[in-house]
């Protein structure tokens, strides 16, 4: 519990090996609405799929607890984070995180905890540990660091283009807290009597005999598959090593009862070889040097009719993405525990990642995790250098399609999310890249690796993800398979990660080094107006007559926000214009003094009745009408006829006294 927000949090484990050849290990996290005492949205009152903040994180608790469960350790194992009171002041994910290592560790489950987590922001220059929903709408940087005692193992956030030292500092200011929430875990564990008895498994192990004769097979033809540049050459090469080394063992009887071992093996043995061939000699498998960035190519205003587009390619990964101008009719609403009303959201990241894009068949189905998370992360890394909504205001929403994956598309995303956003006219504030850094260490033994390939993320040690402009970062993530990274390797790191993304924004300063100036012909063009919200009535008329007339006249469409702003929208900026004009002359104040065309409404015999701003209407005095005496009303006007008027007072009643002879005399 933190203030009056309440998880409860467990940890469940089977206790026989599972066939997967993977650690299946699921996080859960989901938000109860009664915590905030609301009921779930719509039609079934009944929690359904999870939201995306939800799916987000579920990823970021389960990052730092995965490297540090046993590497043999194969059993089923389920972390489950209820939400059962939100105080809608602090945000219940770093307090979940804490739930599951506390869970993990009094429980039997082999597991080398305790971590813990905390959220850390910045407001005025002073740094906040888990600061309140309201304290971060201040603050510079958002960021979730979880670790051990010795070190961190998870950086997740975003940030306000803050510089890599500053970064640092952060991390060094969270790790104090985080061994401080350790602590308190050690009391819990001395509270229940001690450390509980972990229970034994099953460890998944390979014949010695059997991974001998393999690696005689293949180490050799292994190093010559891993020194192929190109990912489908390569990955032919060692299925069809693969498929060699089955024949030939299945020959030997006593080696056939263990080919379900050979995947394993094989996979230790690319491993071994990359890293060794890193480590000792510096070379990579696409033969790069260490802080060397694929070559990059870039396009924009590929696609004719959408608002922004862009195919950004570095090596053998392409992001096709797509920018898309919208109303706030578009905005995405969200009903959250977070807050007591319902909110929307502006701009909008979606990543996909179809299965062609890495050569394999899979069904298209909803977005998975991981596409939740790399999407969020790459809209972290862009929203800051938005303009104000006040200055700009569009919906927008940004679609990148991975055509072709060899490592870092999430960077990619964020890449060509920023070309397709100049390419539609959005001013962001600068142009923004990422990249992702990989480790290799073995011992004392240690190479950081700039702009990592698929196989140097499945294979390596981390995957460090760093998006941001020349000024600065912002947006981060990182996750480890070791026990924890040092300070000083991070900040060697970030300092290689700068150097990257500078030349990665060089490259694409080439392409497009600013916003368009222009927005295409097929965006809507959005006009803002403040008018009296006394005045909503008047636009808006008898039951929403009036508006749904200027909508039908110009084709624009008009929304009214309770507080008066009037924001307009067509993809002509004429019909924009005519609409602006129309509402502008409702809501107007008559001013004393100013002659207006008006239309004579109706006549009396004492003068005439004239609307000079629609639905107002002034009296002009039949003495008023011209120069000398007038008899009849209608020897001078008639209902109908345009005439201009001067207003010349107007009254504690609010009615306007007008002078045609006065206009006339002015004129």
């Amino acid at each position: 519990q933190y203030g009056d927000t309440v998880v409860l949090v467990t940890a469940m484990a089977e206790r026989k090996q599972s066939r997967m050849p993977f650690f299946p290990l699921t996080v859960e996290y989901r938000a109860k609405t009664y915590a905030a005492g609301k009921f779930p949205g719509g039609f079934i009152k009944r929690e359904g799929r999870p939201s995306d903040k939800e799916t987000v994180s579920a990823r970021q608790i389960d990052r730092p607890l995965r490297p540090l469960f046993p590497s043999d350790y194969q059993n089923e194992t389920q972390v489950a984070c209820f939400i059962i009171s939100a105080d809608q002041e602090n945000d219940a994910d770093v307090l979940g995180m804490l739930g599951a290592s506390a869970a993990l560790t009094i429980s039997p489950i082999p597991w080398g905890g305790p971590i813990a987590g905390v959220r850390v922001g910045r407001v005025s220059g002073e740094w906040v540990i888990n600061p309140t929903f309201e304290q971060l709408e201040y603050s510079d940087m958002d960021i979730v660091v979880a670790g051990t005692d010795e070190s961190v193992v998870m950086v997740e956030g975003a940030a306000v283009e803050i510089s890599e030292d500053e970064l640092v500092s952060a991390l060094e200011v969270s790790h104090k807290a985080i061994r401080e929430l350790i602590a308190i875990q050690h009391e819990l564990v001395k509270m229940i009597g001690g450390p509980p008895q972990k229970f034994d498994y099953p460890p998944k192990s390979v014949s010695p005999d059997f991974e001998a004769a393999v690696r005689n097979r293949a180490s050799s033809k292994v190093e010559e598959a891993l020194a192929l540049p190109n990912k489908e050459e390569r990955n032919q090469a060692l299925s069809a090593l693969r498929e060699s080394v089955t024949a030939d063992l299945q020959e030997e009887e006593t080696f056939a009862e263990h080919l379900d071992d050979l995947s394993s093996v094989m996979k230790k043995l690319e491993k071994e070889t990359m890293r060794r061939q890193i480590l000792e000699r510096g070379e990579r498998v696409d033969g790069r040097g260490l802080d060397q960035v694929r070559p990059i190519s870039s396009d924009v205003g590929i696609l004719p009719r959408t608002h922004g587009s862009a195919l950004f390619t570095r090596g053998q990964t392409q992001a096709l993405c797509v920018a898309t101008l919208g109303t706030i009719r578009d905005e995405q609403r969200i009903d959250s525990i977070d807050v007591r009303e319902e909110t929307s959201k502006s701009f909008m990241l979606h990543y996909n990642f179809p299965s062609f894009s890495v050569g394999e068949v899979r069904p298209f189905r909803g977005p998975g995790r991981r596409e939740i998370g790399h999407g969020m992360l790459a809209e972290r890394a862009l929203q800051s250098l938005l303009p104000a909504y006040d200055e700009f205001p569009y919906t927008i929403r940004i679609v990148s399609d991975i055509l072709e994956s060899n490592g870092s598309s999430s960077m990619a995303t964020v890449c060509g999310g920023s070309l397709s956003l100049m390419d539609a006219g959005v001013p962001l504030r600068g142009p923004c890249a990422g990249v992702a850094m990989g480790l290799v260490k073995e011992g004392d033994s240690v190479a950081i690796l700039t702009d990592i390939l698929g196989i140097e993320d499945a294979l390596g040690d981390m995957d460090f993800k760093v998006a941001g402009t020349s000024e600065g970062i912002t947006a981060i993530q990182m996750d480890i398979k070791i026990d924890g990274l040092s300070l000083d390797t991070m900040r060697d790191a970030l300092a290689r990660a700068r150097v990257g993304r500078m030349h990665i924004l060089d490259v694409m300063q080439q392409t497009l080094g600013e916003p368009r100036s222009e927005m295409s012909q097929y965006a809507p063009r959005i006009m803002t107006i403040q008018i009296n919200p006394e005045k909503i009535g008047e636009v808006i008329g008898p039951k929403g007559k009036t508006i749904r007339s200027i909508q039908e006249q110009t084709g624009a469409q008009i929304n009214i926000e309770d507080s008066g702003v009037v924001t307009v929208s067509s993809v002509s900026g004429e019909a924009a214009e005519n609409a602006r004009a129309m509402i502008e002359a409702i809501v107007e104040e008559p001013e004393v003094g100013r002659i207006y065309e008006g239309v004579v409404k109706n006549t009396t015999t004492f003068g005439a009745f004239v609307e000079i701003i629609p639905g107002t209407e002034g009296l002009c005095h039949i003495s008023e009408l011209e120069e000398g005496r007038t008899e009849n009303t209608e020897d001078v006007v008639q209902p109908g006829d345009v005439v201009q008027v001067k207003l010349l007072s107007v009254d504690e009643r609010g009615r306007l006294k007008l002078s045609r002879r006065a206009a006339m005399s002015a004129n």
